[in-house]
């Protein structure tokens, strides 16, 4: 069983999109929270199932989607780095460039 392991930025994305989605329905925010979290949990059993990062090909990132977000993690050995949680339509690219892909 790999062991999740979250970055602060990942934990941030999370808070704010569940902030954002609150706004106007704090019901919907839970379900959000709760799908992402599911997905984490299967991803302890299975961590490579995610497909490999299209923009990102020649790294080793992968993705899990849990509608409207994509979970961006690595897996290294018995570890599941979760590295970022965006909404699908952000420039994923953009992003990793931000953060100089600095967990390698």
């Amino acid at each position: 069983m790999a062991k999740l392991i979250w970055t602060e930025k990942a934990i941030d994305d999370l808070s704010e999109l569940a902030e954002y989605v609150a706004i106007s329905d704090q019901v919907a925010a839970k379900r959000l929270v709760r799908r992402v979290l599911s997905s984490l949990a299967r991803l302890e059993q299975h961590p490579e199932s995610g497909r490999r990062l299209p923009e990102l090909p020649l790294h080793n990132y992968r993705e899990v989607i849990s509608s409207p977000s994509r979970i961006v993690y690595r897996v290294e050995k018995d570890n599941v780095f979760v590295i970022r949680i965006i909404r699908q339509e952000r420039d994923l690219r953009r992003l990793m460039i931000e953060l100089n892909i600095k967990n390698r």
